[in-house]
């Protein structure tokens, strides 16, 4: 294989990584036997093989795989952390499909099935807008909406919050819209683009084999629409990420692959800004066949995606899904993105999550300080990124009794 050729800078990454990289693998002193044709490959920029996957998922050290992904972590971007302030926003549970993997949907005649207007939306948004300069949307399919109805409220949005980035829809929302409006998929993306969207959050994506699709989540869009959605996007300038949801019913093989398609795409698209990968969460879902992922595994997972992606920026640990503990160690295992101040979040807590929703940015901050890195606040589209320092502490004056 060919080294690969990358555009510069890459969101925030050091010019002359791939040089320090060779410093860190070499100052590291012996690798095990069967890693050192890997280390070999990353020192060049080389991708690794479906092989070399298989080969890291079954190495017996996980604290060895744990210090590989970390040097190639701390080669890019030393021991930053990123971060953003922002809000999830679900606009609607109501759903047209009924995925098994999924707590949030609910049917239209449901107790508990809400849709946002386009005023509650903007309105609910504007409890956090003082304090955020992201909000983050996906939700169900609704039966009604169309690609007008988004257009709406990202007009709204971007009227009344002109300083909060719009991330929001994943691809099977999209292809939804476009069934729903009797139009290409690229022109939902173009008119939402026009309307005010940033980006995709490149939700959805599970695992990016069709066998299993078709057990987790049978009628959302199939693996190369997916991929044919975010390429769409990319090609238009919208940047997105993407996702792998495991500990389904998958096999370490699919694991495997649905990294390396997303490497694939990225080789020809660079828009991929940040890959995240999270477990499946049962609580409240149908899917009682499930192989639950372990904290070990969640590990391993996250640091196997930062060596065979290497052309993929950013690695999060999403605390939403992982917890706060997780990601913390999580951040010593190759991640170098964090899920933000979030402060609202549905999806995920449905499903089990117990992570807290009230991080904001001084808590983030030492959760981040306590895994031995450096807070770095940045915008969605990791183009600015500003060192987090703790706000002065405000001392309350004393009157003096008269």
């Amino acid at each position: 294989m060919q080294a690969l050729e990358m555009p510069q800078p890459l969101a925030g990454e050091s010019p002359d990584w791939l040089a320090r990289l060779n410093d860190f693998l070499e100052g590291h002193g012996r690798w095990s036997g069967e890693l050192q044709a890997i280390v070999n490959k990353l020192k060049d920029n080389m991708p690794l093989s479906h092989e070399d996957g298989l080969t890291l998922y079954h190495h017996p050290n996980l604290p060895e795989i744990g210090a590989l992904a970390d040097a190639v972590r701390t080669a890019r971007f030393g021991r930053q952390t990123f971060f953003n302030s922002n809000v999830h926003i679900n606009q609607t549970n109501i759903c047209v499909l009924a995925c098994r993997f999924c707590a949030f949907r609910r049917g239209p005649k449901a107790k508990d099935a809400y849709a946002m207007t386009v005023d509650e939306y903007v309105e609910d948004l504007g409890k956090y807008a003082h304090a955020v300069d992201e909000v983050h949307s996906v939700g169900g399919l609704h039966p009604d909406w169309d690609v007008s109805h988004y257009e709406t409220m990202f007009r709204k949005t971007q009227s009344a919050h002109p300083h909060v980035s719009i991330k929001a829809l994943t691809a099977v929302e999209i292809k939804h819209l476009a069934e729903r409006s009797q139009i290409t998929t690229k022109t939902v993306l173009q008119r939402l683009k026009h309307a005010g969207l940033s980006s995709l959050p490149g939700g959805g994506a599970e695992i990016l084999d069709d066998d299993v699709r078709a057990v987790i989540c049978n009628g959302k869009e199939s693996s190369e629409e997916y991929l044919r959605i975010h390429r769409e996007a990319h090609e238009i300038g919208l940047p997105s990420n993407c996702t792998m949801l495991f500990g389904t019913v998958e096999t370490l093989d699919q694991r495997i692959q649905h990294m390396i398609s997303l490497r694939e795409l990225q080789s020809q698209t660079f828009g991929f800004q940040c890959f995240v990968p999270y477990p499946f969460l049962p609580d409240h879902t149908r899917l009682p066949e499930a192989q639950l992922a372990t904290g070990t595994e969640i590990l391993r997972t996250i640091a196997v995606s930062r060596l065979l992606l290497n052309n993929i920026p950013h690695i999060k640990a999403y605390r939403m899904n992982i917890g706060d503990h997780v990601a913390e160690l999580a951040l010593q295992y190759g991640a170098d993105d964090i899920d933000g101040t979030v402060q609202k979040e549905s999806i995920m807590h449905l499903a089990g999550s117990t992570a807290p929703l009230d991080h904001d940015r001084s808590r983030l901050a030492r959760l981040i300080r306590n895994a031995g890195c450096e807070p770095v606040q940045r915008n969605t589209v990791y183009s600015t990124f500003t060192p987090y320092t703790d706000p002065e502490p405000t001392h309350r004056r004393l009157r003096m009794a008269q």
